[in-house]
């Protein structure tokens, strides 16, 4: 069954994951789904915000992946510039993957390549003012979508998530399933 974890004692409303874990407690009362409970919002909430993420994107004609590059340039800093491999490592991506991101955006205008002042055979990639102008305007309209759903959290309770998030996926990354 749900828990009651909401700071003023009420229980919040309940969502199609509270529904699933009633099947369960019915048909396996045995089972503990409180994982359950916590991954499944998790889940459905990575998918929601996904999908909303990409209208925002998309309103600058950018997908998820267009909008990782460009973000990751910007992240770094002036002047915008990092090695296709260093992209590929940040964004967990092959280097055949990052070349058709880089084909695209190179076509839009938004990043150049050229060559690596200190490895001749390396390349950098740069944001363009026009990438620049971008980015800055897509990363807004992102956040303002992710700042309208934690609407639901009052601030001191959106850091609590924060904080226990943080602390779920560092006990989580690299510690995969035991042989």
């Amino acid at each position: 069954m749900a828990r009651d974890n909401n700071d003023e004692g009420h229980r919040a409303p309940g969502d199609p994951v509270d529904a699933i874990i009633e099947q369960w407690a019915t048909e396996r009362p045995d089972l503990d789904t409180a994982a359950m409970e916590v991954f499944g919002r998790v889940f459905r909430l990575s998918r929601e915000m996904g999908d909303r993420m990409e209208k925002a994107y998309g309103r600058f004609g950018l997908g998820r992946g267009d909008f990782d590059v460009l973000a990751a340039l910007r992240r770094s800093g002036a002047p915008y510039t990092l090695s296709p491999r260093r992209l590929s490592s940040t964004l967990m991506l092959t280097t055949g993957g990052m070349t058709g991101r880089l084909d695209k955006l190179e076509r839009a205008g938004l990043v150049r390549r050229s060559p690596d002042p200190h490895d001749r055979r390396g390349l950098q990639v740069t944001l363009t003012d026009e990438g620049l102008r971008l980015i800055d305007e897509a990363v807004g309209a992102g956040l303002a979508v992710q700042t309208e759903a934690l609407g639901a959290l009052d601030p001191q309770q959106a850091g609590h998530l924060a904080d226990l998030l943080r602390r779920l996926l560092a006990g989580t990354v690299g510690a995969g399933p035991s042989d």
